[in-house]
């Protein structure tokens, strides 16, 4: 298989196998006008197997997005075809508008017009509270 190198945009790199087409979703790049690869199940001899991004047009990411859902990514941003730039996620202390609280009693239910506030609770687990409620996770909004 043989995908092309890009000249000016972002690769998003050791992506948990099988997260490329959440990311795709999350960050809606099926709005970009541009060529976008997504590499699903590539070797990987630290990984075993990997996702992989290519966005050819440079662009800013919702790195916060991309924490919650897998903080190993690592995000290269390429600029006449050489990465000139590596950036190592890790989970957010705090997301807004990411996911939704799951508990039907929580004042965002009741108010959807409040930010959704969630806060990581636990780094091990990547576990996040709603900050209203304490409710535990919720779905993606």
């Amino acid at each position: 298989m043989n995908i092309d190198s890009i000249q000016n945009g972002v690769v998003l790199d050791h992506i948990c196998a099988g997260k490329s087409m959440d990311i795709y979703r999350d960050l809606q790049l099926d709005k970009l006008e541009c060529p976008v690869a997504i590499i699903k199940n590539a070797r990987s001899a630290r990984m075993g197997s990997k996702d992989m991004i290519k966005i050819d047009s440079p662009m800013e990411l919702d790195l916060d997005i991309l924490g919650y859902i897998d903080p190993n990514i690592t995000v290269n941003v390429i600029r006449d075809g050489k990465r000139v730039e590596k950036k190592h996620l890790a989970p957010p202390q705090k997301l807004v508008n990411i996911i939704r609280c799951k508990n039907p009693r929580c004042i965002t239910s009741a108010e959807p017009q409040l930010d959704a506030i969630f806060l990581l609770s636990d780094r091990k687990t990547n576990r996040y509270r709603c900050a209203y409620c304490e409710s535990e996770e919720g779905k993606r909004a």
